[in-house]
């Protein structure tokens, strides 16, 4: 059995396998979706689903929002909105309004494609009569310090907002809407996937044809199939705070048996007060070197599928027992784990991927 098994490249597998571009590409070729009059992509993912589309209809006008510096191969005849993630910006309330005007401006017989992933929770957005922008910050950020699931989040968020929770397609006047989505939520729950952003209202009058066209799942079963050592786990069970899961995955991987365990999920943080710099992935893969330290012949990835990782340019990390000191203690307690695992050459880097399935954990053990 490999001990310098590429847990990495098995991590790409995965991701390669629930690109935006593939899954949309490959439902509205194999699948019976019309001709849309009308494209919205919005999410992290939003430009490689978006290319797609536009690669099959090329005439099809297009909206797309997705985050800063994510916009790279969009369509050179949509219009592209990039805005702020995970808490929204001025440019999330541009993005909403458009979005907005979008829907409203379609006729009777319109068919509106939208083309939905993670992220579309803070980068479209349209606040509540009486919200402030401010305002809304502020409970985002809170929420986010307090290591709420994004379910809660979710939930919470469609009360503050006018396009949140299906009431952006409350505005539609035309035919039929065909929401393609990627999830990022337990579950793959059409409601909580960016807040439903791309839901039908309960009272719609159109057509509503919603598919989940990729998922965490999806992803994992990539990296088994990859895979050229058995694989002894293959579960999604990462929605616990990290300072829990690291314990239970960390005496569990080091009494696994030899081979590969794969899990999935999304992970939550508890912040402190001035958190540093840092994700759930960062900061759970820091928590298990701590676990596994001194164990020979287990390596462990903790990645997100977007290529991000909190508010930083890092996906996440690759530790082993050989990893941790004592002072990652201190970069625990502060929330504080991107440096430290930057200047021990643990960080994965990989930029935007062009998806978002939530997050991977791939762990060798020889």
């Amino acid at each position: 059995m490999p001990h310098d098994l590429d847990i990495l490249a098995l991590w790409q597998a995965g991701v390669d396998a629930v690109g935006g571009d593939v899954a949309v590409w490959r439902t509205i070729c194999v699948g019976d979706v019309p001709t849309p009059d009308r494209i919205i992509a919005v999410g992290k993912a939003a430009t490689a689903m978006a290319a797609a589309a536009t690669r099959k209809w090329p005439d099809v006008p297009c909206l797309i929002v997705t985050k800063y510096h994510h916009a790279a191969g969009a369509p050179a005849h949509a219009h592209v909105i990039e805005a702020a993630h995970p808490v929204p910006d001025a440019a999330s309330v541009k993005a909403g309004q458009a979005l907005m005007d979008v829907v409203d401006g379609c006729q009777s017989s319109c068919h509106l494609l939208m083309l939905v992933s993670g992220g579309a929770s803070s980068l479209a957005e349209v606040p509540a009569p009486g919200m402030s922008l401010d305002a809304l910050k502020a409970e985002t950020q809170a929420l986010l310090a307090s290591g709420a699931p994004i379910r809660e989040m979710n939930t919470h968020r469609t009360t503050r907002s006018q396009i949140k929770g299906g009431k952006l397609l409350s505005w539609f006047k035309g035919a039929r809407v065909t929401t393609l989505a990627l999830s990022d939520v337990e579950g793959d729950n059409l409601g909580t996937i960016g807040s439903g952003v791309g839901n039908a209202p309960d009272d719609f009058t159109f057509s509503f044809d919603a598919r989940i066209i990729a998922s965490n799942a999806i992803a994992r079963d990539a990296v088994a199939a990859a895979s050229p050592v058995p694989v002894r786990t293959n579960s999604e069970t990462l929605y616990a705070d990290v300072a829990e899961l690291a314990p239970q995955l960390g005496h569990m991987l080091r009494d696994a048996a030899p081979g590969l365990h794969i899990f999935g999920g999304e992970p939550v943080v508890h912040l402190p007060k001035n958190p540093g710099q840092g994700g759930r992935n960062m900061a759970l893969g820091l928590a298990l070197a701590r676990e596994i330290a001194g164990t020979e012949g287990l390596r462990i990835l903790v990645a997100g599928t977007d290529g991000t990782d909190g508010s930083t340019d890092a996906a996440g990390a690759i530790v082993d027992g050989r990893t941790w000191d004592k002072s990652g203690a201190d970069a625990l307690a502060h929330a504080d784990s991107y440096p430290w695992l930057k200047d021990r050459g643990a960080l994965v880097v990989t930029g935007p991927t062009g998806t978002n399935v939530m997050d991977l954990l791939i762990a060798h053990k020889s």
